[in-house]
This record gives C-alpha cells, structure tokens and sequence, in this order.
C-alpha cells in the first residue's frame, strides 16, 4: 500500500501532465482526502469513489480520495497507482471540462455515468428511474 505522501506526490505529478488551461476555474483546486468514499446507491462495501468532480457555491473542485483507492487496490505499488490514478483524475477533469464548456447531452460523461450507475443497480436488483447524480 502506497503512502498518503506517495499518493499526494504522484496527484501531483500527474496534474503537471495537463496544461494549465484544463485547470481554468477549477478554484477549489485538486484535494488529496485519505477518506473512504461510497456512493448513496452503493448496494454494500462493493463500490467506492476514486474521485469525485464537484461545484458548490461557485466552487468547482476535485477531490482525490485515498481511503477508496486502498480499499480498491490495497497492492498497488507505485508505478501501478500512478497508472490508475492518471484514469482517475483525467475522468475528473473531463467532468470539470464539460461543465465548463456546458456539456450535458448523451454524449457526456455525465451521461455515461448515469449510465454506469443503472447498470450497476439493475445487476443488483434495484430499480431506479434516471437522475444524473452530480459530480462523480
């Protein structure tokens, strides 16, 4: 298991990747938290956030959640979380993007993961009728 240290440098490293401009309004930044993140519609301890795209009160941020990625890759080396993390936080940004650039039809993220959220619940038996949860 990686340190919070480790995992802090490699979010890091990896935003340096980006250009700048991707991160334009992003005002609350990237948060490295070291807390365990589960869905409301999580039917267990069988689905976790690895990171989570939010806007509140003009705010836009993204926060990276360490206690999930443990959960999820508890044997991730180094070079491993770096691979998974870089998915992580391009998803992110996308949805930060897309905000910005007012995308919310069937081709966005947004979209796909709605779609990924009904699937997940019609595989565990739950119905639900379509509401985009906000900031996945």
């Amino acid at each position: 298991m990686i340190t919070i240290e480790e995992y802090g440098a490699i979010v890091s490293e990896l935003m340096d990747e980006l250009p700048d401009e991707f991160f334009r309004e992003l005002s609350g930044g990237v948060i490295v938290s070291e807390s365990v993140a589960i869905p409301d519609y999580a039917q267990g301890n069988d689905l976790y956030t690895l990171g989570k795209y939010q806007i509140f009160s003009r705010v836009r941020q993204i926060t990276m959640f360490k206690g999930s990625f443990d959960r999820v890759y508890p044997q991730a080396d180094v070079a491993e979380a770096r691979r998974i993390l870089r998915g992580v936080l391009r998803h992110e940004i996308r949805h930060h993007l897309e905000s910005l650039g007012g995308i919310h039809d069937a081709s966005s993220l947004e979209a796909a993961d709605e779609r990924d959220k009904q699937a997940y619940l019609s595989q565990h038996g739950v119905q639900d009728g379509p509401s985009a949860e906000k900031g996945s």
